[in-house]
């Protein structure tokens, strides 16, 4: 049976890989972005719905949500990305606190207002996944706490929706190659040192999230909740 799907951050990277994954079984699937046109292009491409929506705007996910219909079966997650790495905060306090604010907005609250505007329209047997970072292991950054606290939310929130037969996860991936996500700032040295620290030598790549964001939307995933799941080939372990 196909399956309504969302994806925030749909337009590009990760997002656009899980969105071609979903419509690849026959999903109908509906992506969200800020950038209006690149969300054209990836719709076309992918013949999926764009809806341009800036998940840090509780207006606009409003209008999100009026706009996606009554039913929904799948919620991703993927809009956001390390702010630290765009424009300059500025000096002080001041800039310590808008950095940590642009962060905490673009990868928590996002996801926080969009899932709260959805989740009424979820059905039953319906998924939450929701993308973090193995930067929330390690960094002492905005990006990683707000990574961090998406880990935390997700716990939270599968607890809340398990009885309204719902499930709730986070995959947190390492190093993604072929993404934007370091926006060029990426050397050589350091993308070596990101592949050296896996166990099965290689870099990450969209596709890897893609077939694991799949999964867990799946019948076979049903008892998966409330988890961290890590796609990172090693780079980060559990017990």
């Amino acid at each position: 049976m196909s399956r309504i799907v969302l994806v925030t951050g749909g337009g590009s990277g990760l997002g656009k890989a899980v969105a071609a994954r979903f419509r690849a079984a026959g999903d109908t699937v509906v992506v969200t972005g800020r950038n209006a046109g690149r969300l054209a292009r990836t719709a076309g491409e992918l013949d999926v719905r764009p809806i341009p929506c800036d998940a840090t705007d509780p207006g606009q996910v409003a209008r999100l949500a009026d706009e996606l219909g009554p039913d929904l079966d799948v919620v991703v997650n993927t809009a956001g990305g390390n702010t630290d790495l765009g424009v300059d905060q500025g000096p002080g306090l001041e800039g310590v606190l808008a950095a940590w604010r642009a962060n905490l907005d673009a990868n928590l609250l996002s996801a926080v207002l969009t899932t709260t505007a959805v989740l009424g329209k979820l059905r039953p047997g319906g998924t939450i996944v929701t993308v973090g970072s193995i930067g929330a292991e390690y960094a002492s950054t905005s990006y990683g706490a707000a990574k961090a606290a998406l880990a935390a939310w997700t716990a939270g929130l599968s607890s809340e929706v398990g009885p309204k037969g719902l499930t709730a996860n986070l995959i947190s991936p390492g190093y993604i190659a072929e993404t934007e996500f370091f926006r060029g700032k990426l050397t050589e040295q350091r993308r070596d040192a990101l592949v050296a620290a896996t166990h099965n030598g290689r870099a990450g790549q969209p596709r890897d999230i893609a077939e694991t964001t799949y999964f867990l939307a799946s019948e076979g995933a049903r008892h998966i909740t409330g988890q961290t799941l890590h796609v990172n080939g090693g780079a980060h372990t559990t017990r």
